[in-house]
């Protein structure tokens, strides 16, 4: 049986991420109710421990895990690792005598125990006094309900995670109250400053971008401009006389490095350097977020019967969060960039024969299941695909990232 997972991240107020929350199912075509939580549970942790490898899932952070009564009660929690897991209470969970004595014997035992979507009623206090991490639903509560609890909460050395912060007005108000943790999709969202310019160190990597993507490459032009950063000529030598590649002498000049790539890894890795450049002043996870999305779209491009074009649908994932790196309105950042009309258009206007792959990604990464077995039944992508397309795509930033 296929297994799908989503990864939503939680980042500290640094804009570092905290953990991971991974959201599961078995199949499409099952979204689970509030009866089929239990087995949601319970293959999150066979899925993540022993089939795919929870560092994998998470590049090394904590993984936030949902659990029902009956699972807390079976205690199941005690089969994971306690330093790399968060037990997420469910909101369904009433604090009854069988809850609060698992929850206490995962406290003695060093376990961190967070509660979902909390709405404060006198019933909860047990748990609330059993609890590391609160979250608080930003979309479903008030201000003055998230400033209350905070106000009750942090005074005890309970940490507030603010979920769905959708803006971010909506994060910086969730850090003037005290919160300390965030997950929602503020990040990838770009403010609105008037006249806002593109800083210098961006403005050539825009210009190097441009250079990759000519209809005819000149390796010697675009070795010049890569040599004007500093950064971006390192991590290039540095990836090409990595290991993975296995070159016997050393390559020690740009021109060289990019003609040992070739045209269509030149493209590929060089665009992904620069990338990373741009966003050198944004969350970490914009980055990993983008990389996830390159090699998705790459990864379905033959199924799509779209085998010819994978390195266009890696750039398609890749510069889908270029807004939110600068801050500037998509059409703006492309403006210069000259990709295909397709391309263009899906990223865009979000319409075309190629939106549907970028609406994809968007479901898997809300995990919005009803939404992607729907896009997916349109296009003709079988289950199976898109689940391993989606697993090799989380584990891969770990690997390209340096």
């Amino acid at each position: 049986m296929e297994r799908f997972v989503a990864r939503q991240p939680i980042f500290d107020a640094r804009g570092r991420v905290f953990a991971y929350e991974l959201l599961f199912r078995s199949s499409l075509n099952n979204y689970f109710t509030a009866v089929d939580g239990n087995r949601a549970t319970s293959e999150v942790i066979v899925d993540s421990f022993l089939v795919v490898g929870l560092d994998q899932m998470t590049g090394g952070k904590k993984a936030f895990i949902n659990f029902t009564r009956e699972t807390l009660i079976r205690d199941f929690a005690l089969l994971l690792p306690r330093e790399a897991v968060v037990v997420e209470i469910l909101e369904t969970v009433e604090p009854d005598a069988q809850v609060l004595d698992a929850c206490r014997k995962l406290k003695k035992k060093g376990y961190t125990l967070a509660l979902d979507d909390f709405v404060y009623d006198p019933r909860f206090e047990p748990l609330v006094e059993l609890a590391d991490v609160i979250k608080v639903d930003f979309l479903q509560s008030s201000a003055e309900e998230r400033r209350r609890m905070t106000e009750a909460f942090i005074p005890k050395g309970i940490r507030m995670l603010a979920e769905k912060v959708e803006t971010r007005e909506d994060h910086r108000q969730a850090k003037d109250l005290g919160y300390s943790l965030f997950q929602g999709y503020f990040f990838s969202r770009p403010e609105v400053v008037a006249q806002k310019d593109v800083p210098a160190n961006k403005i050539n990597m825009l210009r190097i971008l441009q250079e990759v993507h000519r209809a005819e490459m000149d390796f010697v032009r675009l070795a010049a401009e890569i040599q004007n950063e500093v950064s971006l000529s390192y991590k290039l030598l540095r990836l090409v006389n990595s290991a993975a590649f296995g070159l016997r002498g050393k390559v020690d000049t740009i021109q060289r490095a990019l003609g040992f790539l070739g045209e269509n890894g030149v493209r590929q890795w060089t665009s992904l350097l620069a990338m990373a450049g741009m966003a050198g002043d944004k969350p970490e996870e914009l980055v990993v977020a983008s990389l996830v999305r390159a090699k998705f779209c790459e990864t379905l491009a033959p199924d799509l019967g779209l085998a010819e074009r994978s390195v266009d649908l890696f750039l398609m994932g890749l510069f889908s969060h270029l807004e939110a790196m600068l801050g500037l309105p998509l059409a703006t950042a492309l403006a210069d960039i000259p990709l295909s009309a397709d391309i263009r258009e899906a990223l865009i206007t979000r319409k075309g024969r190629l939106a549907g792959l970028l609406r994809i990604v968007n479901a898997y990464e809300h995990a919005d299941w009803a939404a992607l077995h729907a896009l997916a039944t349109r296009i003709h992508l079988p289950e199976n695909t898109l689940a391993e397309a989606y697993l090799e795509a989380i584990q891969w930033p770990s690997k390209v990232l340096f």
